[in-house]
Parts: C-alpha cells; sequence; structure tokens
C-alpha cells in the first residue's frame, strides 16, 4: 500500500515539518497515523516530500521528517477534458473518476443543452465543489499533481480551447454522422489533447459546426453511448493507455 497524501501549501525542504490546520486533524484525529509510519508531502502542483511521522502533537498537529523531495515532470502529452454540466451531482462523480484515472485538466462547460446552469452563487458554489473534489480524488488516488479545474467556459470560449489544441476532438456517439475510432485516432507524440464530452443531449449541430471550425474532428468511444458522467473518464483510460501514461 502506498503512503497517504497530504497537500501543503509549500514542500518543506526538511529536515523537521509539522503537519497542521485540516490535513494535520486528518492525518492525526482520522488516519490515526502513528510514530514511524510514512506519508507523502504534495503542493498538488506536481512537487513532494516523502517523510516518516516524528509524533502526533494534540488532534491536529502532524510531526514529520523530510527525507526526500522532488518534483514530478510535466506529462509530455497533456489531457484535458472539456465536460458538458450534467444534472445534480453528476458532475462531481465525473470530476473524481476522471481524477482519479488521471486527466490532467477539467473544463466546465456551458452547452446549450445542459439542463444544469451555472449563474451567480450557484455557480461559484459548484465550481468550489468540482475543486474541491478534484483535490480529494487526487490526494485518494496518491497524485501529486492534481487536475486544474478552470472556470466554466462557454461554446465560443471552448472553441478557442480547441483552436490552440495539438489535437481537438469532440465524442459524438450519433451513428448517423461519420466519427473516428478513439482507440484507432493518431495522437500527437507530445503537446495537448484537448477533448470535449457533451451534455446527455448530446453535441447541437451548432455547436459541433463551431468545433469543426475551431479544428475539432468527432470520435467515438465504441458500440455503446455512456452518460456523460462518465464518457469523460473512458475516453481519458484510452488516451492515457495510448500515449504510455498507463502501463
Amino acid at each position: 500500500m502506498t503512503a497517504p497524501v497530504f497537500v501543503v501549501e509549500e514542500v518543506p525542504a526538511g529536515p523537521e515539518f509539522v503537519l497542521d490546520g485540516p490535513e494535520g486533524r486528518h492525518a492525526v484525529s482520522v488516519k490515526r497515523l502513528n510514530q514511524g509510519e510514512a506519508v507523502v508531502l504534495t503542493d498538488g502542483r506536481g512537487g513532494w516530500a516523502q517523510a516518516l511521522v516524528k509524533a502526533a502533537d494534540g488532534k491536529d498537529r502532524l510531526v514529520v521528517s523530510v527525507s526526500a523531495t522532488g518534483r514530478e515532470p510535466e506529462p509530455g502529452v497533456r489531457i484535458t477534458v472539456v465536460q458538458a454540466l450534467p444534472k445534480g451531482d453528476r458532475g462531481e462523480l465525473a470530476v473524481e473518476t476522471m481524477t482519479e484515472t488521471g486527466v490532467d485538466a477539467i473544463v466546465p462547460w456551458q452547452a446549450s443543452r445542459c439542463i444544469t446552469q451555472w449563474r451567480g452563487d450557484r455557480g461559484a458554489k459548484s465550481l468550489a465543489k468540482w475543486r474541491a473534489t478534484a483535490r480529494e480524488a487526487g490526494k485518494q488516488s496518491r497524485r501529486v499533481r492534481f487536475p486544474e479545474v478552470a472556470e466554466a467556459m462557454s461554446t465560443k470560449q471552448v472553441a478557442a480551447l480547441l483552436a490552440g489544441a495539438d489535437l481537438a476532438m469532440v465524442l459524438h456517439e450519433d451513428r448517423d454522422a461519420p466519427s473516428g475510432a478513439l482507440a484507432t485516432a493518431e495522437l500527437p507524440a507530445k503537446g495537448s489533447i484537448v477533448l470535449v464530452v457533451g451534455p446527455e443531449g448530446g453535441v447541437s449541430p451548432e455547436e459541433l459546426a463551431v468545433f469543426a471550425q475551431a479544428g475539432a474532428h468527432p470520435y467515438r468511444l465504441g458500440s455503446s453511448v455512456l452518460r456523460t458522467s462518465t464518457a469523460g473518464t473512458a475516453a481519458t483510460a484510452v488516451l492515457l493507455a495510448r500515449t504510455g501514461r498507463w502501463s
């Protein structure tokens, strides 16, 4: 079993560090870590430190000794999923499973067929939930580089993002429309892949046209049509395997 991960603002250089606040409380009162157990401290941006527990101080302070530090390099091929807003808590499910799978960035998208609307305080709260979910899922899956969750984008903004990618893709399962198989798509050796996942009602013809003008091509996962909350995770797994990041 790999060591549990805790988030810090800055990775300590050592030799000793006190983990406090909510993370320290979780380590001491929830995980109940004992002297000699291993932990990993990370800033969530690739920096990490390996450490051993020296002692627990009260209910929310863990004293550790740092044994090694480092930085995980940026991936050679960066994968961004543009996720249309699902209903209810399916958005957090999508973020959680994509993070656990290994996605690098997630962009909420207000597609024309989305039932859910992110406006005002509701939008801010929903974005905060997505970001908190990515952080917790990153810790749970023992990552030291958590996915970035961007501000929600309009279709025009997504098109601009697609235009700047080395490979721009739209998941499109319409059997009457031509699309390539994701499993056989020609992928770049390095750079960025941006993949759009539409809402339950699908990407509209108007949005497809805008994305096509930006250089995106339609792709399908296979013969099955997945929910929007799981399609991004399945597609991410395929892309990570094909770029060699899953072995």
